[in-house]
């Protein structure tokens, strides 16, 4: 399975609300321009994550985008699932090999295990401790 770039935006879009999480809404623009994307993209993947209920749009002069839940509880497996559809390595069917299906059913089990296991709160937390180990001291 190749998650494609509806699947990483989709994330960046789930991880920027989740870092303002608390502080009101935020615009797909201020979000675009931090990661320097395309905000007609990003407009296109809003609207299915509104509409499985993980973010909500808030109108108006200060509006954007908030996410409809707590961080720790949204996982990268609901953003993928909504985003690129099942999670499966391969198309397989019930008259494929035996030992086959058992490979990719196992694969496909492992990916929904990372994916699920992993919430918002998770990413955050592992792209600031990316960041913290790259600064450099100099004496």
């Amino acid at each position: 399975m190749k998650i494609s770039t509806k699947g990483r935006y989709g994330l960046t879009i789930m991880m920027e609300l989740a870092i303002k999480f608390g502080e009101g809404p935020t615009s797909l623009k201020s979000i675009a321009e931090k990661n320097q994307l395309s905000e007609h993209y990003l407009e296109q993947l809003i609207a299915p994550l509104r509409n499985a209920g993980l973010v909500k749009s808030i109108r108006g002069a200060y509006g954007g985008y908030i996410l409809s839940g707590d961080p720790g509880d949204i996982t990268a497996g609901d953003i993928i699932r909504v985003l690129e559809g099942p999670i499966s390595p391969v198309d397989f069917t019930e008259e494929d090999d035996p030992a086959k299906r058992d490979l990719w059913l196992r694969i496909r089990d492992s990916i929904a295990e990372v994916l699920d296991s992993t919430t918002l709160k998770d990413l955050i937390s592992f792209q600031e401790q990316e960041k913290a180990d790259n600064y450099m001291f100099y004496i």
